[in-house]
């Protein structure tokens, strides 16, 4: 079977009534919405599509949907936004499992100071030193980095204390103004690697997907389709959810599938690629989200 390739979105928007869009490599590169994003979403507006913003940003949803505002996407424009920072903060505030129970009060942060206010409104101390912490937040990095070695010494004095860690992105990477940067998806992978406990929030796991089907209400979960530029997160969730998808490949994975501008990508290399990340195919890919 061909991977089928899409001009754009108005080619299946029929089959759909509900959609679920990622944020970064779908809609803007971190500066700028991607060019054919605002019509698209203007055009599944006036056909009465409901759609819900799906974000792996270690934010609130309203600060995620600030940021968007602030480069040029307006909140009009979508009907619901939520991320895995949201997710996160609501189980830090609500303590509603053993793991998060379990986990005590003071904190040692992980992130750059923009990414703080994710703390604001939680009972938690936090802490400078890893040796004086109850469990780690990780946020993101701290300047962009593109390796996790920096994190190396904290997350081996972590582990050597036995420390839980909440992961607020679920990403590895991301491509932020054309440069690829590790996420605090990364830093949770590596800690892992080593033995360490890691609660992930954001996309592929189910509880963020379970959030959006309560909030687009549509009955039928087939008429509901995600869009994603990562294999691993937004098109592994959708599957693992039975939601159709679409794959944009002009986002981290544009590299990998030797994407040439202005040139359709190839349906064969990326199926190669599909089957390499576990093998869970989209419905159809796309360069970019267009109409």
């Amino acid at each position: 079977m061909t991977l089928r390739v899409l001009d754009g979105i108005g080619a299946i928007s029929s089959d759909y009534d509900a959609f679920i869009l990622d944020v970064w490599g779908v809609l803007h590169d971190g500066s700028q919405p991607f060019p054919g994003v605002i019509d698209a979403l203007q055009r599944l507006k006036r056909a009465g599509k409901r759609s819900v913003v799906l974000s792996n940003a270690p934010r609130r949803a309203a600060m995620v949907a600030s940021r968007m505002a602030e480069i040029g996407i307006p909140r009009s424009l979508y009907d619901h936004v939520h991320s895995s920072g949201e997710e996160a903060w609501l189980h830090l505030k609500r303590r509603d499992d053993a793991f998060f129970k379990a986990l005590g009060r003071r904190c040692y942060f992980i992130g750059p100071p923009r990414d703080e206010p994710v703390m604001k409104g939680l009972d938690l101390e936090r802490v400078a030193r890893v040796e004086d912490a109850d469990f780690l937040l990780a946020i993101g990095p701290t300047d962009w980095e593109e390796s996790v070695a920096p994190y190396e010494a904290m997350l081996q004095s972590a582990r050597a204390r036995n420390l839980p860690m909440v992961c607020a992105n679920a990403d590895l990477v991301v491509i932020h103004q054309g440069r690829r940067s590790i996420c605090a998806g990364a830093i949770a992978a590596r800690y892992e690697e080593i033995g360490g406990n890691v609660r992930w929030h954001g996309k592929p796991h189910e509880s963020v997907y379970e959030t959006c089907l309560r909030l687009l209400d549509v009955p039928d979960s087939k008429r509901i389709l995600a869009l994603g530029d990562s294999l691993r997160t937004d098109i592994a969730g959708a599957h693992a959810m039975g939601l159709d998808s679409v794959l944009l490949a002009s986002g981290i994975h544009a590299e990998e599938i030797g994407l040439v501008p202005g040139e359709p990508p190839d349906p064969a290399r990326i199926e190669r690629l599909i089957e390499a990340a576990g093998g869970f195919m989209p419905r159809a890919v796309m360069t970019e989200f267009r109409w």
